[in-house]
C-alpha cells in the first residue's frame, strides 16, 4: 500500500512521517514535490537552493521514480504538501488501486498566524486549503485526520486510522528516538527543529496569537474549508 499523506503547512505531518516512517514495514517520503513548488512559483522559502539541489523539479519524474517505482518493503508514506500541486501536475496517479489519501488539518486560527512568523505576507498559494479541498474532492475514499484530535489522542486516533487503512496498529507508532531521521528531507534543519526534539506526538495546547486584521478574509476562505473537511474526519 502507498499511503498519500496529504497536508497544509504548520500541521503535525512531519511527526506523522515520522511515526510511520519508524515502522519496519514502511518506508517514508518527503514532500517530493518541494522543488517543482518552488521552481514554479519562485518562492523564496528558507534553504531554496538545497532543496532544488536535492530534489527533481519534474513532477513527472517525481511520480515515476518515487510514487509509482517498486517497494523494498510492503508500504510506502508519502507526505504531500497540498499547495504543492501547481501547474500542470496531473493527479491521475493516485487513482492506482494501492493508493490511499489521507487528509490532516489543522485550524486555520492556529495555523496562520505560525505560517506569517516565518513566512511574512502569506496568501491562499501559501497554505493550500483550496487545493486541499480540490485533491480531497478528486479521491475515492478519502480519510480525514484532525491535528488537535491526533494531539489529544494519539493512540486512539493511530489506531482508528490504521484501522480505516486496513493495516495493522504499532504501539511503537506513539514514540521515537529525538533527532533527524533519514526519512526526512534536506529542509530539516530549518523547518523540523520542534519534532527533532521529540520522541512522541506533543501534547495539544490552545495558542494566544491573534490573525491580524488585514488576514481577516483569508482566515475565513481557510475556515469555510477547513470547517466543511473536518464534518468528516475520523472519529466524527
Amino acid at each position: 500500500m502507498r499511503i498519500s499523506f496529504w497536508s497544509t503547512p504548520r500541521t503535525v505531518s512531519t511527526a506523522c512521517l515520522r511515526s510511520f516512517a519508524g515502522r519496519p514495514d514502511f518506508v517514508g517520503v518527503d514532500e517530493p514535490f518541494y522543488a517543482w513548488y518552488l521552481s514554479q512559483t519562485g518562492k523564496q522559502h528558507p534553504m531554496r537552493e538545497q532543496v532544488l539541489a536535492a530534489q527533481s523539479s519534474d513532477w513527472r519524474e517525481v511520480i515515476t521514480t518515487q510514487l509509482l517505482a517498486p517497494l523494498q518493503v510492503e508500504h510506502q508514506f508519502v507526505k504531500h504538501m497540498s499547495h504543492h500541486m501547481v501547474g500542470d501536475v496531473k493527479l491521475d496517479w493516485l487513482k492506482n488501486s494501492d493508493q490511499r489519501c489521507v487528509f490532516l488539518l489543522r485550524d486555520p486560527h492556529e495555523q496562520l498566524p505560525s505560517m506569517q512568523r516565518d513566512l511574512g505576507q502569506i496568501d491562499m498559494q501559501d497554505l493550500g486549503w483550496s487545493r486541499h479541498l480540490e485533491i480531497f474532492e478528486s479521491v475515492n475514499n478519502p480519510v480525514v485526520v484532525d491535528s488537535r484530535d491526533l494531539l489529544e489522542n494519539p493512540e486512539g486516533i493511530l489506531a482508528a486510522l490504521c484501522v480505516a487503512l486496513e493495516i495493522e496498529f504499532f504501539p511503537s507508532m506513539l514514540k521515537w528516538k529525538p533527532g533527524r531521521h533519514s526519512s526526512y528531507g534536506v529542509w530539516a534543519p530549518f523547518w523540523y527543529e520542534n519534532v527533532e526534539k521529540s520522541c512522541g506526538f506533543s501534547k495539544w495546547k490552545a495558542k494566544s496569537d491573534d490573525t491580524p486584521k488585514d488576514m481577516q478574509p483569508l482566515l475565513e476562505e481557510c475556515d469555510a474549508i477547513y470547517q466543511q473537511m473536518r464534518a468528516v474526519r475520523l472519529g466524527a
